[in-house]
């Protein structure tokens, strides 16, 4: 801190020392100002000669960073008008003025008022003018002037990262460029040493190194290994005023990794690697795995693997897992532990991608010995052939023998075979086979005609291990024999004009047969011998399987007869052949001259030439429409006519009727006979639930029937109560039963007023008397008898 203060000081004075030298050089007076050169020419040629300056300026200098405690001296300004009595005032602006820079009115001299920063801003322009102080009139023209900031070292080198990556082949020569780092200073460059720049290395010796002037970093040892150390931490400083003393210095970490190349060959941990298989593995089954290692990654660690010698080359193969870098070992061919018991192999891996600059380290490559033992399996038993096919004729006799299948058991053992149908295969039950020899026989009679081949399984399982067994296909061709006679292809109908010309073709026909072809080369066409000479058609065989009808006289008429059935005889080439009579069906038809055919029915003579079909189906159409409406009219009608009679009913049923009975007095107990309050189910002592089914029959308890004519109606009602609270089929004890009972006759007798005054009452109302005003009218009404009589 104490040599940058020095630092400071130093640089006050030498730019003082400046200023003052620029001053009393520059020093000039003009009686005009100008900003052109010494002579320019007018517009007419003439020349001009510049305006002296009436006033002295300059450019001035500022130190940055100064912190001394009075304002600093930038410069001054005086005029060669200025007698020195105070009459010229010094007026200062532009960038910074009054603010930054003050200027004395009176001397004119410039203090910087603020520390300046020259990275923040590196210099002012600023405008001086003399003025009269009492009238501010100017005495000379405005005149600018720059102020420059003066640098100082106060800004440390920066690098463009704080941290580096960078990647760099191992085995490298000494002196390859690995990456180049860059540090920048915000100080002048152009002003001292403040931004010169040397870098140096702090950390990563003796690995790498550092150029001074332009940071590359470069190796500095030979032959690195990525295998013994893979990652490096490099700090590299910049250091400006050229890496001297006092100066400013900053840091970078750089991390170099080593980058892998192929030089190291695979090598196998092992000489030898025992495998074992069992004699009953598929082929592509995996043996074993070898796996060869390489310290080298990515392609360089790339291994491939190939068996190159070995009794076992044509049994095994070798794969390469390139995930996991092994060599997969598989069984090539099927093994018979019998025959050999065990391979031996020669494996070899090598490197995919070679570098030609390493090739004299070594062959990338290494073999090992595999040995592969061969394991006794338990296996099925084996057919002598993977497939068979056998032939039998149709229509066999039931026990034809198709056909031998054969198996063995390939272990030492050599189990006994017993065979069977597998009867998915043979659902019909068309076979059979002996499960000692394996003879196919068949059950019944085939026809090839239904099906032509059998597709059958036989099963072949070891006697004393029914878990071990084989299967084969049994393919049986039923062979044809000729026993289906040949038929029409199709059902022909055939058509010939009333004016048709003798010898007129009017059909050609062909045949077919369900046999096969070596049982019917060719059809031969003919008619039966008893109308072979019909006189009204012919055949003839085309001898291609085809035969053509022809018309053998001139004119029909389908009035006398429409239709002609033609019995047409067809047989095959088979031995022995077989043949058909088959009918054709031909009808007469009305056809124009040029042999068109119009109609064919006989019935068109007979109708109206007036009327075509059309029209009569037309009319038939119509007749039918016309029914169906009547049909579906008289059915409205009666559906209309049946709800009117079940909407009278239902109103009949909500009729409302009412009686003018309204029953007998409180103590009438003859106007109604209590014994229909009595259930007539209930006199036999039994009274069913109407809401559920009872479990059993209730018996009554003895004692509780009262008399079926009873008129005490209390007591009726207490013995339904008691019947009902004994009954396990009556509803339940909470529910509500109504009984027509009004309960007896008062003891007061009757309050009504109708008959007191015709009917004499023996009782005495003289207490009304005494009962206040508000009972006279009842006291007069009911008085005493004698008051009564009184007033009568």
């Amino acid at each position: 801190m104490k040599e940058d203060n020095c630092l400071h000081a130093a640089l006050i004075c030498m730019g003082m020392l400046y200023y003052s030298h620029a001053f009393a050089t520059e020093k000039v007076t003009h009686a005009r100002p100008s900003l052109h050169g010494h002579h320019e020419k007018g517009k007419e040629g003439q020349v001009l000669h510049r305006s002296k300056r009436g006033w002295v300026w300059n450019q001035f200098f500022v130190i940055e960073e100064y912190t001394g405690p009075d304002p600093v001296l930038v410069g001054r300004l005086h005029s060669d008008i200025d007698s020195g009595d105070g009459n010229i005032k010094y007026i200062l602006s532009g960038e910074g003025a009054g603010i930054i820079f003050v200027i004395d009115d009176k001397s004119g001299n410039i203090h910087a008022t603020k520390t300046l920063d020259r990275e923040e801003r590196a210099q002012y322009t600023l405008t001086a003018q003399a003025v009269d102080r009492n009238t501010n009139r100017p005495l000379e023209p405005p005149s600018e002037f720059i102020v420059k900031v003066q640098d100082i070292n106060d800004n440390p080198p920066e690098f463009l990262h704080e941290n580096y990556h960078a990647n760099v082949p191992e085995r490298s020569n000494v002196g390859t460029s690995v990456i180049q780092v860059t540090a920048s200073d915000a100080d002048d460059p152009t002003y001292g040493n403040s931004a010169k720049l040397v870098y140096s290395i702090l950390e990563g010796q003796p690995y790498f190194s550092v150029e001074a002037q332009t940071g590359i970093i470069r190796t500095a040892l030979p032959n690195m290994d990525r295998e013994a150390k893979e990652e490096y931490h490099v700090v590299i400083q910049a250091k400006d005023m050229g890496g001297h003393m006092g100066g400013l210095s900053g840091t970078t970490k750089v991390t170099i990794t080593l980058t892998d190349v192929n030089d190291n060959p695979p090598k196998f941990p092992q000489s030898v690697y025992q495998m074992s298989v069992s004699e009953a593995a598929v082929p592509g089954e995996e043996v074993g795995r070898v796996k060869a290692k390489d310290p080298d990654i990515g392609e360089n660690g790339l291994v491939a693997y190939s068996i190159i010698d070995g009794d076992g080359v044509d049994m095994f193969e070798i794969t390469t897992d390139y995930e996991t870098q092994e060599g997969v070992v598989k069984l090539k061919k099927l093994l018979d532990f019998e025959t050999k018991k065990s391979y031996s192999l020669k494996v070899e891996a090598a490197n995919v991608h070679i570098d030609p600059k390493f090739i004299s380290n070594g062959p990338f490559k290494d073999t090992v010995t595999v040995k592969i033992s061969v394991e006794d399996a338990d296996e099925p038993p084996i057919f002598l052939k993977p497939s068979y096919i056998f032939e039998v004729q149709e229509n066999a006799a039931s026990g034809t023998v198709v056909g031998k299948v054969h198996a063995k058991d390939p272990d030492a053992a050599n189990s006994a075979i017993r065979y069977s149908i597998d009867r998915h295969t043979d659902l019909e039950r068309y076979f059979t086979i002996n499960a000692e020899d394996g003879n196919i026989k068949t059950v019944k009679a085939l026809d090839r005609e239904e099906i032509a081949w059998h597709n059958i399984s036989i099963f072949g399982v070891e006697v004393h291990k029914q878990h071990q067994e084989a299967k084969v296909p049994v393919a049986i061709k039923v062979v044809d024999v000729n026993d289906n006679a040949p038929k029409f292809a199709a059902a022909y109908e055939a058509f010939v004009c009333e004016n048709a010309r003798s010898n007129q073709q009017f059909i050609t026909i062909t045949a077919d047969d369900k046999d096969d072809s070596a049982n019917g080369p060719r059809f031969i066409f003919s008619l039966p011998p008893e109308i072979i000479h019909n006189p009204n058609f012919t055949l003839r065989d085309n001898r291609d399987n085809t035969a053509s009808v022809f018309v053998r006289r001139e004119g029909f008429s389908r009035q006398k007869q429409d239709l002609y059935l033609l019995p047409i005889v067809i047989s095959d080439g088979g031995l022995p052949p077989m043949s058909s009579t088959n009918t054709l069906t031909i009808r007469v038809c009305g056809c124009d001259s040029n042999g068109s055919l119009l109609s064919c029915n006989a019935e068109a003579y007979i109708l109206n030439a007036g009327l075509s079909t059309g029209a009569l189906i037309a009319i038939l159409a119509c007749i039918v429409i016309l029914l169906v409406i009547v049909v579906l009219f008289v059915t409205l009608k009666r559906q209309k006519k049946e709800p009117l009679i079940v909407f009278e009913e239902e109103d009949v049923r909500e009729n409302i009727i009412t009686y003018d009975d309204e029953g007998g007095g409180e103590e009438d107990t003859e106007a109604f006979d209590i014994a229909t309050l009595q259930n007539p189910d209930g006199i036999n002592g039994f009274i069913p639930r109407k809401d559920i089914k009872p479990e059993y029959q209730y018996m009554p308890r003895p004692g509780l029937r009262p008399a079926p004519n009873s008129v005490d109606v209390d007591d009726f009602i207490n013995t339904r109560i008691q019947e009902a609270d004994n009954d396990p089929t009556a509803p339940p004890y909470d529910s509500i039963q109504i009984y027509g009972y009004e309960g007896r006759g008062s003891v007061a007798g009757s309050l009504s007023s109708l008959e007191s005054a015709t009917t004499d009452s023996d009782l005495d109302y003289d207490y009304l008397q005494n009962w206040g005003p508000r009972f006279k009218k009842l006291a007069d009404l009911y008085g005493s008898k004698d008051t009564f009589d009184d007033d009568s």
